[in-house]
C-alpha cells in the first residue's frame, strides 16, 4: 500500500500538464527512438565490415525505425519526426505555422542524442574499424554511420533532385494514407503501412545519397560528429567523394 501510495503522489508530481511541453519530449523521444535503430544498423553495417549487417538490414532498420517512433508518440505530438513532413503539414493548415521552428529544434535534438547514444553503444568498434582515428572518407571511414553521403560519382544538383524526389514521394503517399476521402488503412497498422512505404523507397531511391528523406535525420548526426572529432570535414563537399 505503500508503495502504491509513493508510486501515486511521484506520477502526479512528475506529471507534465503543458500541451506544448509534452509533445515537443514526445517528438524528442519518437525521433531518438527512430534513429537510434536507424544508425545503430549502419553502425553494425560499417564497423563490423558487413559480417553483422549489410544494406538490406539496414533498409528494414531505418523503416522498423520510422514504424516504432510512430507508435512510440503518435497520439502526442504526431510523431513527425521529420521537418518536411512539419513544414507539410503547416501548408495544407494541418499543423501552425509557430510550432513548425519548434518542432524542427526538438527533431534535430533528437537525432543528436540518438547519434551520441550509438556512438557511445559502438564506440569500441568505430575506433577499431577506424584504426584508432575518426575519418569521413576512404575505407576506415566512420562518418557514414551518422551521416548520410552521396555517391562519389554524385553532383550537387543530381543530389538535390535526389532528395526532392524521395522526400516528395514520401510525403505525398503519407498525406494520401491521411486522406478519409481514400481507402483506409486498418486502424492502429498505419505506422505500418508508413514503414512499408519508407522501406520501398530506400529500395528504389537509396543508392545516389543513402536516402535521409530527412533533414533532422542528417543534421543532428552530423552537428553530432562534427563536435565529436570527426571535424568540419562532415560538412564539406569534396569533388568525387561528396
Amino acid at each position: 500500500m505503500g508503495t502504491t501510495s509513493f508510486l501515486t503522489r511521484a506520477q502526479r508530481l512528475l506529471r507534465i500538464r503543458n500541451q506544448l511541453v509534452r509533445e515537443c519530449l514526445a517528438e524528442v523521444l519518437a525521433t531518438f527512438v527512430m534513429m537510434t535503430i536507424t544508425l545503430a544498423s549502419a553502425a553494425q553495417k560499417i564497423a563490423f565490415l558487413n559480417t553483422k549487417g549489410n544494406i538490406i538490414t539496414s533498409y528494414l532498420a531505418g523503416a522498423l525505425g520510422v514504424m516504432a517512433g510512430i507508435y512510440t508518440a503518435g497520439g502526442i505530438s504526431g510523431a513527425h519526426m521529420n521537418p518536411a513532413f512539419s513544414l507539410a503539414m503547416c501548408l495544407i493548415e494541418q499543423f501552425p505555422w509557430w510550432k513548425f521552428p519548434i518542432f524542427v529544434v526538438v527533431q534535430i535534438l533528437g537525432s543528436f542524442i540518438s547519434a551520441a547514444a550509438v556512438y557511445v553503444l559502438y564506440c569500441d568498434a568505430i575506433w577499431h574499424h577506424g584504426n584508432g582515428t575518426l575519418t569521413v572518407t576512404g575505407p576506415q571511414e566512420t562518418a557514414s554511420i551518422f551521416a548520410t553521403y552521396p555517391a562519389d560519382f554524385v553532383s550537387i544538383g543530381n543530389g538535390f533532385l535526389d532528395q526532392v524526389i524521395g522526400t516528395g514521394v514520401l510525403i505525398i503517399v503519407v498525406m494520401g494514407i491521411m486522406d478519409p476521402r481514400n481507402k483506409p488503412v486498418p486502424k492502429g497498422l498505419e505506422p505500418v503501412v508508413v514503414a512499408l512505404l519508407v522501406l520501398s523507397i530506400e529500395c528504389s531511391m537509396g543508392a545516389n545519397c543513402g536516402c535521409p528523406l530527412n533533414p533532422a535525420r542528417d543534421i543532428g548526426p552530423r552537428l553530432f560528429t562534427y563536435l565529436a572529432g570527426w571535424g568540419p570535414e562532415v560538412f564539406r563537399w569534396v569533388e568525387g567523394r561528396g
